[in-house]
């Protein structure tokens, strides 16, 4: 549903999930904001349903989510707890606005890959469009998170070795079987959906933007989709700034914030290490340079933090009353590293955002924290 991100051709059928001619992914389209087109007295994405001119949304629910205050180390920043949402992640921001156009378009069956949340999200918002699901998944996936995809009826199907594993046997699947390979990864709506964020972002500030937002990125859905977002809000002279965007990885697996560190414009070549941070561990994201690019454009950059200070800002955030997925706090681990070099200032305005609810990786916390 959009021109391809590298070369000329277009894709009008929103089924389309990569370029036919050099197999790159499709553009996101920008939302078009205005006051006028907004839904009144509804709360939460389906609020931006006509910015986003898609035939719909499948909506179960998506509040707009908490922003809350806190004092870090001397920094006051606000945590945009995206926990909230009904399948506990972000992800079902891009899901209402992907199964809305598949529903349209009158797909009955879609093939997706994930290690965790966005399988979870595809599994419920299919059910709720009626599309039947199979998730493809790596042996190595959080019990808790495949175990939720389950109960809302998608068929589970395990696949052993890397996570990219996982991707080519869904690709493999969908073209066998002709079926639809609706990746969170690939899919230009899902970006589309995950502008919503920023549109909401902007509306809890007073119609004003943050100066920073800090955020991890695997596959760089929330990252891009706060990048699109604040970008249409400029041009349509809703804000006069974009926010530094500034992504947190994992140190076990940190293709992007290599890349920016060595001035390249694609995921630097690693080797994906070990990491509590599961939701990240992405050796070459299909949109990473994208994601580079929304990081080094918007004045940001993109940061790694080992497990170590994630464990112990994971702790602050109990301490604190906060209970999010491990992955969900790279964004507060940074913060020390960030205000030493100076990416974030104290007389600022700084939005963490926490990517998923701390139910997510219960077992994994259970296991460390004291009884």
């Amino acid at each position: 549903m959009g021109e391809c991100s590298r070369c000329t051709p277009t894709a009008d059928d929103p089924r389309e999930w990569r370029c036919g001619a050099c197999g790159s992914p499709l553009a996101t389209p920008l939302a078009e904001p205005s006051r006028e087109t907004l839904t009144e007295g509804v709360r939460g994405a389906a609020r931006y349903r006509r910015w986003l001119r898609v035939p719909d949304l499948v909506s179960i629910g998506e509040p707009e989510t908490p922003l809350v205050p806190l004092d870090w180390g001397g920094l006051r920043v606000w945590l945009k707890h995206e926990g909230a949402l009904p399948t506990g992640s972000f992800k079902d921001r891009g899901s209402s606005a992907l199964f809305g156009v598949l529903r349209a378009a009158g797909v009955a069956r879609v093939a997706e890959d994930s290690s965790g949340n966005a399988g979870a999200s595809f599994a419920a918002y299919a059910a709720a469009a009626g599309i039947g699901l199979d998730l493809f998944v790596p042996s190595s996936a959080s019990p808790s998170k495949l175990a939720q995809a389950r109960a809302y009826g998608a068929d589970l199907r395990t696949v052993d070795g890397a996570r990219e594993n996982a991707t080519d046997a869904a690709i493999a699947f969908a073209e066998e079987h002709g079926g639809v390979y609706a990746s969170h990864q690939w899919q230009p709506a899902f970006n589309l959906g995950t502008q919503t964020f920023a549109f909401e972002l902007w509306e809890q500030l007073g119609g004003e933007p943050p100066d920073a937002l800090v955020c991890p990125v695997g596959a760089g859905g929330l990252l891009l989709g706060a990048r699109l977002g604040f970008r249409a809000l400029r041009l349509a002279g809703l804000v006069v700034k974009e926010p530094r965007l500034i992504g947190v990885q994992s140190a076990a697996c940190a293709p992007l914030a290599r890349a920016i560190a060595g001035g390249l414009d694609e995921p630097a070549p690693i080797e994906r290490g070990v990491s509590v941070a599961e939701g990240v561990l992405l050796a070459n994201p299909p949109r990473g340079r994208e994601s580079i690019a929304a990081a080094r454009e918007s004045g940001g950059t993109i940061v790694v933090v080992d497990d170590e200070r994630l464990w112990a800002a994971h702790e602050g955030l109990r301490r604190a009353g906060q209970l999010v997925e491990l992955t969900g706090a790279l964004g507060v681990a940074a913060i020390d590293s960030l205000v030493r070099q100076g990416a974030l200032r104290k007389d600022e305005t700084t939005v963490i955002a926490l990517t998923g609810h701390g139910l997510k990786t219960a077992e994994a916390v259970a296991a460390r924290a004291p009884s």
